[in-house]
């Protein structure tokens, strides 16, 4: 029975599972972004997600803390140097899941997991969407045509006043 289990074992022994979240680790820190089952990429951002908070303080404590948890020396560097840079001011939520469809092989859900702000293509979306218009909600009752051909009049009126008085 799992009861209050509070993370997924994902059908493998302790020292199996310590290892293979540490390889998805490393592999996500050098190439910012993998694919990998949804299972192992919910797993991975509950493992990483610590570390990367630890990176922001770059100090030997902290840097031997999370080499503790990577054994990786390059990773290290790269963790602390890179990747703590461009996720400094940022308060968490560091890593984004997005599920990608069913392995062809055993139709395993897949996902990508990837670090957000490494990914330019959703930053640079969220930037250009911040500036765009808002939508009113329609005033009801009345004479809906009645109601938007009196605006129409009333702002053709405006335009023509306005130019007759340049």
């Amino acid at each position: 029975m799992r009861h209050g289990k509070k993370f997924n074992s994902l059908g493998r022994q302790q020292g199996h599972r310590r290892a293979l979240l540490r390889n998805l680790s490393i592999a996500l820190i050098e190439h910012k972004r993998i694919t990998t089952t949804l299972a192992k990429a919910k797993s991975l951002r509950v493992y990483i997600e610590p570390l990367v908070t630890k990176a922001k303080t770059d100090s030997s404590h902290s840097r031997r803390v999370v080499f503790s948890y990577l054994q990786n020396k390059e990773a290290i560097k790269e963790l602390f140097s890179t990747v703590a840079d461009k996720i400094g001011d940022r308060p968490g939520g560091y890593t984004r899941v997005i599920k990608t469809g069913f392995r062809k092989g055993d139709g395993a859900e897949m996902a990508m997991i990837e670090f957000v702000d490494f990914n330019e293509t959703y930053s640079n979306a969220k930037e250009e969407k911040k500036g765009g218009r808002r939508r009113r909600k329609k005033k009801s009752g009345g004479n809906k045509e009645t109601a938007t051909t009196a605006a129409t009049v009333a702002a053709v009126a405006d335009k023509e006043g306005a130019s007759e008085e340049e």
